[in-house]
């Protein structure tokens, strides 16, 4: 008897608790809707670079090495300084040279006169015509010999072959230089530089387009990113494309020059190229800033009415202006959210900026 009048009072508690619940019940909260912004999804042109990583290369650059041997007596230029062509760079100890050019001189001199006197007594038949045969040929000797020493002298002396800027030089005064060996310094020429690039094999005909076509490889086309991540005042100029394809990586090398007249661009420097690429085709391009990535893939959320729906899309190649190439899953005309893009969710409620605006004064009253 006591477990019945239990148990009817149990659940007689429990009737009442239900009952009050159900008169309790409130509606749930609502949330007011995000405030965005909207852009209307259009075609057009869309201008792009494609980047290479490349290097700054000199388009003439030597090893200065000694034609002669002997001690450095001169050093004429500054380490680092440009020089011009034919001026003097070093200068090794005549003394040995300028000796050996005066006498071959003298025996020069001397063998002229002997051939001239035998010339003329081979005339009156004084004299074999063997002794006239060997004076020629000892004065043709003489001739060598004293080309040979004005060549190793002339030589003593090194010069610029080329315009450019010198190197920090390897040799001090008073250094024993040995012909041939000794590696003295380095120069190169530094206006215009050159810049190199390797293209994939597939753009050979897009690059052999653009040297025979000026309108192409007009002044816009090359840029330069420098290392700091600037862009570098001038524009270059598409020069040459190598002779051959690398076979182990289907490259081929791309030079371009560029205008160095302050000599920011040096030897070994790297950059990244930007040559421009003007897609004629109309595409479907919009604000970057307008895309979301979710597990490797990018969506956006497109605005039906007072909702947004999240889309797929398939993104293409990122344009000046921070925008962006949608190669699918957009079509013209639709309208897409640009800001307020962080607080959506597929089928969140929202609101236009400008909407939100003009309705200021209106507090949202949560139904």
């Amino acid at each position: 008897m006591k477990n019945k009048i239990y148990l009817l009072i149990i659940t007689t508690a429990i009737s009442g608790l239900l009952a009050s619940c159900g008169e309790g019940k409130k509606p749930m909260m609502q949330f007011p809707p995000t405030q965005v912004t909207a852009y209307t999804v259009k075609e057009e042109k869309a201008s792009y670079y494609d980047t290479y990583p490349a290097t700054v290369v000199a388009l003439d650059q030597i090893e200065i090495r000694p034609e002669v041997s002997g001690y450095l007596t001169n050093i004429y230029f500054q380490d680092g300084q440009h020089v011009t062509k034919g001026m003097k760079l070093y200068g090794i100890d005549q003394q040995q040279y300028k000796a050996a050019y005066d006498v071959a001189k003298a025996n020069l001199e001397k063998a002229e006169q002997d051939y001239k006197r035998y010339q003329q007594l081979a005339q009156n038949n004084a004299i074999a015509q063997q002794t006239l045969e060997h004076a020629a040929a000892d004065l043709k000797a003489a001739q060598s010999q004293l080309s040979e020493v004005e060549t190793n002298l002339r030589n003593s002396i090194i010069y610029a072959p080329f315009s450019g800027t010198i190197g920090i030089s390897q040799v001090k005064l008073g250094s024993a230089i040995t012909a041939g060996q000794t590696l003295m310094n380095n120069l190169s020429s530094d206006d215009p530089m050159a810049v190199d690039f390797a293209v994939d094999e597939s753009q050979i005909e897009r690059y052999n387009r653009m040297l025979n076509d000026r309108r192409e490889n007009s002044d816009s086309t090359f840029t330069l990113q420098l290392p700091d991540g600037s862009i570098y005042n001038y524009h270059g100029r598409l020069l040459l494309l190598d002779r051959a394809v690398d076979p182990q990586t289907g490259t081929l090398m791309i030079r371009l020059t560029f205008p160095n007249p302050k000599n920011y661009l040096r030897p070994g420097l790297t950059c990244n190229v930007r040559v421009l690429n003007n897609n004629f085709a109309k595409s479907v391009v919009i604000p970057f800033k307008a895309v979301t990535v979710q597990m490797g893939e990018y969506f956006v959320f497109v605005i039906h009415g007072n909702k947004v729906s999240q889309q797929k899309i398939e993104i293409g190649r990122t344009i000046e202006g921070d925008k962006v190439i949608v190669n699918s899953g957009l079509q013209s005309g639709e309208q897409i959210v640009t800001q307020g893009v962080q607080k959506l969710r597929d089928n969140s409620p929202i609101v236009l900026a400008s909407e939100a605006g003009a309705n200021a004064g209106t507090k949202y009253s949560g139904k």
